[in-house]
């Protein structure tokens, strides 16, 4: 074996202190249920940030920050120009949030850095952990924030004005973040990257439905989401004929209905889900006169993607009835394709260090995403019980987490003295 032995980096990986990790994260933002709630600039985020800051700095990891918030954790190569490979994920949290997602992939991260210290590991490149900003999006829309930035696919001065529910615009609330961590480095984002490489619990079944520890993640599906108005005639609920009646609400319901006709899909493939609805003006005995609700449509096929995407006006028309519908498409985000190289590399260490696996397509979105754009990319995903998650309820085993730090670490060492 070389000094340098990738094996010899994933065998320092420590389960028990991934786990722990994981348990003091958790912390930051404890639910009573055993969840978390920890909001993107929230304190609870920033007591999460102190707190990698004092792990990076035991490990004597370099550390820096950027306009957005982004922290990364540096552990330096040989050649102190080249572009480092990356790994990280985000801290941010649902309100009734699990303990794993997106924190997993940052503290699998650090756990990486310390068995390389461990072992003895020197790489040519340098390797970072970060943890971007705001990828949930529950406190400030739209999620992905810091990734996103960081690609350019968004722009901080278009998001600055964005408020929270309580009305906190998010350039406050980025500014406290910023003033809490003033020691740290500033950095621009948008620096070459060699390579990422976003390990993350699957946050669905299919891992642990065909008992394999490891997901090699072949890329993201696209997304498109829309605003369904529609608009009809508020009228009193017991004189108003049912004939004479323009109910907004009636409408909508026949309008989701036939939606959920035109995206049946005999593959189980597609995903549709209408995950908002408000009803005005919200009284029993009033016949609604306005309904907004959402749509999120999923496939990793664009052009399929595309082809049901664009026929929801036709059927919204086709069924509004006596009201009126405005469709509004609020974002469309492509599928992602992951690099073959990254894709390659995940699978020969999970098959090396003899971890069964499987390779599968995320449902959900991830900051890799917007990475993947920028240098080859690629994830992995660990099993998640019961495909739970953006639950309190999310749990994942500590010898499933450490499972997929170990191929994690390999990767890393591996892309570090290769790419």
């Amino acid at each position: 074996m070389s000094d340098n032995d990738p094996n010899d980096a994933a065998a320092a990986v420590d389960e028990a202190r991934l786990w722990q990790r994981h348990e003091d994260m958790a912390q930051h933002g404890l639910t009573p249920r055993g969840g978390v709630n920890r909001q993107a600039f929230s304190e609870e985020d920033r007591a999460a940030r102190r707190t990698m800051i004092a792990w990076a700095q035991a490990l004597d990891c370099t550390l820096a920050t950027d306009e957005i918030g982004n922290l990364y954790i540096r552990r330096a190569g040989r050649d102190k120009k080249a572009a480092p490979v990356v790994t990280g994920s985000h801290l941010d949290s649902q309100p009734t949030g699990g303990k794993y997602d997106g924190a997993y992939g940052v503290l699998a991260g650090m756990e990486a850095l310390a068995a390389m210290r461990d072992a003895g590991i020197e790489t040519k490149r340098p390797i970072e952990v970060v943890a971007w900003s705001n990828e949930e999006g529950s406190r400030f829309e739209p999620g992905g924030m810091g990734s996103a930035v960081f690609a350019r696919d968004m722009r901080l001065a278009d998001l600055l004005p964005a408020r929270d529910p309580d009305g906190t615009a998010l350039g406050d609330a980025l500014a406290r973040t910023l003033e809490a961590t003033a020691e740290v480095p500033h950095r621009d984002s948008g620096f070459l990257i060699a390579a990422y490489v976003e390990a993350h619990i699957e946050q669905g079944p299919r891992l642990e439905a065909a008992g394999l520890p490891i997901g090699v993640v072949t890329g993201i599906q696209g997304q498109h989401n829309y605003e369904i108005t529609v608009t009809g005639t508020e009228a009193h609920a017991g004189t108003t004929p049912q004939r004479d009646r323009r109910d907004a609400l009636q409408s909508a319901v026949a309008i989701i209905a036939a939606l959920g006709d035109l995206m049946h899909d005999e593959t189980d493939t597609l995903r549709f889900t209408v995950g908002r609805m408000d009803v005005q003006p919200g009284s029993h005995n009033t016949v609604p006169g306005h309904v907004a609700f959402t749509i999120d449509l999923r496939h990793p096929d664009g052009a399929e993607l595309d082809r049901r995407g664009d026929a929801i006006e036709g059927v919204c028309q086709a069924h509004v009835g006596p009201c009126d519908v405005v469709v509004h498409r609020l974002n469309a985000v492509a599928p992602t394709r992951f690099d073959p190289k990254v894709i390659e590399t995940v699978q020969h260490w999970a098959d090396a260090l003899d971890f069964s696996n499987m390779l599968i397509a995320s449902g959900a979105g991830h900051d890799a995403m917007f990475v993947a754009k920028l240098c080859p990319a690629g994830m992995i995903f660990v099993p998640c019980e019961k495909g739970i998650s953006h639950n309190e309820a999310e749990a994942a085993t500590p010898a499933d987490l450490a499972a997929g730090a170990r191929v994690l670490t390999a990767c890393l060492v591996d892309l570090a003295n290769r790419v």
